[in-house]
């Protein structure tokens, strides 16, 4: 079997008013489907981040694709990691997941990897799991997502969506919002998106989250670095019963040495409430440093931009090996990516806190898998007993995608213009912020 085609579809995806430290989401995410085609007859799949850069690492791997057998991964990956700098340098400290060169070829590496692998599995007629050790676990669990958020269901013009959430900028609006979330997909476990508005608002927003629904729900809250060592030792203190029983407190402060003073102050008070990152760690340079320092206990993994799933899977043997812990980031994504994300956690032991996942703020009207929205049981998406990822695309949706990309006057995602556009038009990422 041998690649024949790389074919790139560049697609806009109707996003909401969201919330967080680096600014305000645009009316629309920037996505990019990736569909090899094989001598075989055969189509695999990935999604992955989108715009101008994203692309351009895509093409640039384009004569090496083509022709090669899907199998043979390595060689790729080889060449690939000769081309970057992962030498512990890169992070997403000010740069919003997707847009930072130094990850681009990881990133470019993952798309690539996920749709051989979903190519494989239906040549072999075997889950994509399957192909790289098996399943620890059936079903992968997710996390209610919470964000603070203005009204307005993303989308533009006519093309303007339901708010189905309505605005989020009060504890009360966060708790009804998570009500909806958990209702419709019964989701064990919460995360808020902080960083927004002052600390103390945010203290507010978990405790009534905890008043609210009780223990049983693990509690985090991701300021995206927004406060000083001092206000995330603040707030880890007022918040040390909520985020406690399964939660923890994630990227507080920027930077591995400030996460390692905030741990430190906080076990001296007694206080063992873990620290996660997707920030401060981000490749594989970062997690001896993470463990040597205890500056973050649970690593947030994500296979878009740590390289591929088995890449995740390695992660993972390192976190069982160093005693950490494992989670996953997410991004503005669709049925692709979150198929994606469910064999990436299966596979991995570590992996045994709720993944995060953005896909209740994306609609039906974008999906473009075939046969509409993946569904949720009981807040966890059930591995199919399907070849690959277990999807297919729809490419009327997948047309409709492209158009409304092609539409659009922006290639990158830029959420600091956007709160200047929008908001405040003297707006800037301050960090700390508070």
């Amino acid at each position: 079997m041998r690649i024949t085609e790389l074919r790139l579809h560049p697609i806009a995806v109707a996003d909401g008013p969201l919330r967080s430290s680096y600014g305000l989401h645009a009316p629309y995410a920037l996505r990019t489907i990736v569909e090899i085609k094989t001598t075989d007859g055969i189509t695999g799949f990935s999604e992955t981040y989108g715009g101008d850069g994203q692309i351009a690492g895509l093409e640039a791997v384009r004569d090496r694709v083509v022709g090669m057998d899907p199998f043979q991964l390595t060689r790729l990956r080889l060449d690939l990691s000769k081309e970057y700098d992962d030498d512990g340098k890169r992070n997403q400290t000010w740069l919003v997941p997707g847009e930072n060169p130094l990850d681009l070829n990881t990133r470019t590496f993952a798309a690539i990897e996920i749709a051989c692998l979903d190519a494989i599995g239906k040549a072999l007629k075997r889950p994509l799991c399957d192909l790289v050790g098996g399943r620890a676990r059936d079903a992968a669990p997710f996390s209610a997502y919470l964000f603070y958020k203005h009204a307005g269901g993303g989308g533009i013009g006519d093309d303007a969506r339901d708010d189905e959430y309505g605005e989020i900028l009060t504890p009360e609006a966060v708790v009804r919002s998570c009500k909806q979330m958990i209702d419709q997909y019964g989701f064990k476990e919460i995360k808020l998106k902080g960083g927004v508005l002052p600390p103390e608002d945010e203290i507010a927003a978990i405790k009534a989250l905890r008043v609210e629904f009780g223990p049983k729900y693990p509690l985090r809250i991701d300021p995206n670095c927004a406060w000083s060592v001092d206000t995330s030792v603040m707030v880890g203190r007022e918040l040390k019963a909520e985020l406690s029983d399964g939660g923890y407190l994630e990227d507080p402060c920027a930077g591995m040495d400030g996460m390692a003073e905030v741990r430190r102050r906080l076990l001296a008070e007694g206080n063992d409430t873990p620290l996660a990152s997707n920030v401060a760690t981000t490749c594989f340079a970062h997690v001896p440093e993470a463990k040597r320092t205890d500056g973050v206990q649970i690593i947030l993994s994500d296979p878009h931009y740590w390289g591929g799933i088995r890449n995740q899977q390695k992660l993972s043997d390192l976190c069982e090996v160093l005693g950490l812990g494992m989670s996953m980031h997410s991004n503005n994504h669709l049925g692709v990516s979150l198929m994606a994300m469910a064999h990436a956690a299966a596979v991995c032991p570590a992996l045994t806190y709720a993944c995060d996942t953005h896909y209740p703020w994306q609609t039906e009207k974008d999906e473009v898998v075939l046969g509409g929205r993946i569904k949720f049981v009981d807040g966890a998406v059930v591995i199919p007993d399907k070849p690959g990822l277990g999807v297919e695309l729809d490419y009327d949706q997948i047309a409709r995608g492209c158009e409304r990309y092609d539409k659009l006057p922006y290639r990158k995602r830029d959420d600091e213009a956007e709160m200047r556009k929008h908001i405040d038009p003297n707006w800037k990422r301050i960090l700390p912020r508070w």
